[in-house]
């Protein structure tokens, strides 16, 4: 039987390995190309932010590396073995909380823990205050979700990815919907719990000072097929200030390169 204390250890993060991925959706109205040959190296641990304008695949590519979605061509492999379809091991975090309003927020957070089937109830109930407490919800474990603010339900749903303790945390534009201050606080939630669970993240975003603000690195999409068109690396120390000088600095020099690869009609990418 797996121990609490075993349960709550850091687990080693995955690397990942993105190999020349397409992939096309066919609808009523023809083919959406929505990836082509898009490759990328993500190490263990590391930061990733996936920017770019709203159809440019960002979202594909996140569900792909999930195993939601198979791919046209090339694979994805975590710790050098294919991703062949979803596990614990790669947990999901969207954009919008998909909690379920009839259960609490302790009953949310341990619908997830499902996934450990050699945790006793009471080792579950532990897990789960733990990881609602490392969010800053451990005096709102009976609340109803309809009780919650829109921050208050990304803080549960954040908990309840985290709770079956995976080495990847997948990150579907989280905070898109929040309001800046709310954004700001999980801003240094995020960085806070990244570095003392020790994960491999991949963050996306269309938010460019989000993404500098969050990623060791921010890689950019081209739209319509979504391709990989540059790579910075953010040499910035943590945690990091949404409203400082010198990451103002990193956002407007990768605008201007997101700038560069936009066709007119793609939608606008925020600063």
């Amino acid at each position: 039987m797996t121990t609490v204390s075993e349960e709550l250890r850091n687990v080693a993060p995955e690397k990942l390995a993105v190999e020349g991925v397409s992939k096309t959706f066919r609808t009523q109205r023809g083919h959406v190309h929505a990836l082509d040959n898009v490759s990328l190296n993500v190490r263990e641990g590391e930061f990733v932010c996936l920017v770019g304008p709203s159809g440019c695949g960002k979202s594909t590519l996140l569900s792909i590396i999930a195993g939601l979605e198979s791919t046209d061509s090339g694979q994805v492999l975590a710790d050098g073995k294919p991703v062949t379809g979803p596990g614990r091991e790669r947990m999901v975090m969207f954009q919008e909380s998909a909690l379920f309003p009839w259960l609490d927020v302790l009953g949310n957070v341990l619908f997830g823990l499902k996934l450990k089937p050699n945790l006793t109830g009471k080792e579950r109930r532990e897990v789960a205050l733990f990881y609602l407490k490392l969010v800053g919800l451990e005096n709102f474990i009976h609340a109803n979700i309809h009780e919650l603010s829109g921050g208050m339900k990304q803080r549960v749903a954040l908990a309840r990815a985290l709770a079956p303790n995976p080495r990847v945390l997948l990150m579907d534009e989280p905070f898109a919907a929040l309001d800046a201050l709310t954004r700001e606080q999980l801003y240094g939630d995020i960085q806070r719990i990244w570095a003392e669970r020790k994960k491999t993240i991949i963050f996306v975003t269309h938010n460019v000072r989000e993404a500098v603000c969050l990623g060791d690195r921010v890689v950019l999409f081209s739209p319509h097929p979504g391709r990989i068109q540059e790579k910075f690396e953010i040499k910035l120390p943590r945690p990091r200030d949404i409203n400082s000088v010198d990451l103002a600095k990193y956002s407007t020099e990768i605008t201007r390169a997101l700038k560069r690869h936009l066709k007119p009609e793609t939608t606008e990418v925020a600063e």
